[in-house]
């Protein structure tokens, strides 16, 4: 009877959150190797069309999850919520014995002999490192692709973009690859590949989780607020389960009972499709049964793009700069055009271009005092505003785009990043903690996604509304795209 069991449970592996993987694990329905065998097989069949996975280590992970299925009897669950379920890495944290190189030539063989601290965590929490995932140069950029690794496709269409810069973990999340993995966002890094793969994304509010091992580092007080590491997966209660992981232990909960929901009006002065805007109808529709819910703006809303823009523009693109170009200090307009035209030289164009945008965009000294003040009176004002409120919002007005439109749009001379950034900018300029949900799908059968998003302190409630819209609008559905 269990033989018919564990060949019932393998085949449906693919489709399962890690959640319910390590549940059958602590059952004995199914044995780690056996998970980790399955989705390696699947690795290897989807990632030739996917690009995904830039490093793997297949071999070790196996002879690992031979040992948790030795030494099962003796585990304690409370402490290893994830015991023996593989999961998969973004390539820009570190994981000992494995490379991060940023996408970058120079790069190529630089192996880490440290973990990340979040990675500690999750192997201290059982879990087995099973591979990396692409991003793209430096994750300078919200397409994953590099010179060194190539272009990663959206789990959905390999037209489209996967997204960045966690292209490749949401993308390989996408097609059942993992059931979830670890990321980073600085500007829509989660939210955006979570949004065109239809995998959930949580982007952790400012400070609440190490960026320790990440790679670039945030060495700049604006910008280290704005980023964070977070998981991607297949359920909200993946989100909730790794997050209280990863964590910082001084993380503090509010508990508020009578939480208020104010949803992004479809009509807020910036680009929405239709489709999008039929899902946040539907949406309102629904949650005016179990919420106070309306339609609003919040405070800072349309300030937020510039003020993003700025401040990942605020040593002039410096730090990228060096680190990507070693000891050379190249004319950068010089550099992008030698790259256009040839596509030989070792940098990306994305790279180029976004770094020729942050010299232009570079705030002077005045200006940097001015953003410091006004964040200063936002984050209080926001505190307070947002202690019994949880936002609403969109990913981005549309679905995946074919590649190469999603950086014409963001990255273009005539900063049109002020009006598709918004949606995005607005957790990271203000360091809220933000979830990223599947709702459904357009008329091209490309995932649609929504954010919600409150103070730091209010994740417990995030998550109880990301369940509740999960279990409405289906969430997470595998795509066989590419099987």
């Amino acid at each position: 009877m269990s033989k018919v069991i564990n060949l019932k449970v393998k085949n449906n592996l693919l489709n399962l959150d890690a959640t319910e993987i390590a549940e059958l694990i602590k059952e004995r329905k199914v044995t780690s190797e056996e998970v980790t065998s399955t989705l390696i097989g699947h690795i290897k069949k989807i990632n030739p069309s996917l690009n995904a996975v830039v490093e793997e280590r297949f071999s070790d992970a196996l002879k690992e999850a031979r040992e948790k299925d030795n030494t099962i009897d003796t585990t304690n669950w409370n402490n290893q919520p994830l015991y023996g379920v593989p999961i998969s890495i973004k390539e820009s944290i570190h994981v000992k014995g494995m490379k991060t190189t940023g996408g970058i030539v120079h790069r190529k063989d630089l192996i880490m002999s440290n973990d990340a601290s979040v990675v500690e965590k999750l192997k201290k929490a059982g879990a087995i490192i099973l591979c990396k995932t692409n991003t793209p140069a430096l994750c300078f950029c919200h397409e994953t692709d590099n010179k060194l690794y190539g272009r990663t496709n959206n789990a959905w269409n390999s037209k489209r973009t996967a997204g960045g810069s966690s292209g490749g973990e949401a993308a390989l999340i996408g097609v059942g690859g993992t059931p979830v993995g670890l990321s980073s966002d600085i500007g829509g890094s989660i939210r955006f590949p979570s949004h065109f793969n239809g995998v959930v994304g949580f982007k952790p509010g400012k400070f609440q989780v190490s960026s320790d091992g990440h790679f670039p580092p945030d060495n700049i007080p604006l910008k280290a607020r704005m980023s964070s590491i977070g998981p991607i997966g297949k359920s909200v209660r993946d989100m909730q389960l790794v997050y209280n992981i990863i964590k910082r232990q001084n993380e503090k909960r509010a508990f508020y009972e009578k939480m208020q929901i104010e949803i992004l009006p479809n009509d807020n002065g910036f680009p929405l499709s239709e489709p999008t805007s039929l899902f946040l109808d539907n949406i309102h529709n629904h949650l005016q049964d179990y919420y106070q819910t309306n339609i609003s703006i919040p405070p800072y809303f349309n300030d937020s793009a510039i003020i993003w823009q700025e401040i990942m523009s605020v040593d002039g693109g410096k730090e990228i700069r060096d680190l990507a170009f070693n000891t050379d200090r190249p004319n950068l307009l010089k550099y992008y055009m030698q790259e256009k035209l040839t596509k030989k030289t070792t940098t990306h164009l994305y790279l180029a271009w976004a770094l020729i945008g942050a010299n232009l965009y570079k705030p002077s000294q005045k200006r940097i005092k001015e953003i410091e003040t006004f964040i200063e009176e936002g984050d209080r004002a926001l505190n307070s505003y947002l202690k019994n409120r949880l936002l609403v919002f969109p990913v981005y007005h549309r679905s995946a785009l074919k590649h190469g439109e999603l950086y014409k749009e963001i990255f273009s001379v005539k900063k049109t990043y002020t009006e598709f950034m918004p949606y995005i900018a607005y957790a990271n300029v203000w360091g809220l903690p933000s979830l990223t949900i599947p709702v459904g799908f357009d008329d091209n059968h490309l995932p649609i996604g929504i954010q919600i998003m409150s103070r730091n302190g209010n994740e417990h409630a995030i998550f109880r509304l990301g369940k509740l819209l999960e279990n409405k609008f289906g969430g997470y559905i595998r795509s066989t795209y590419h099987d």
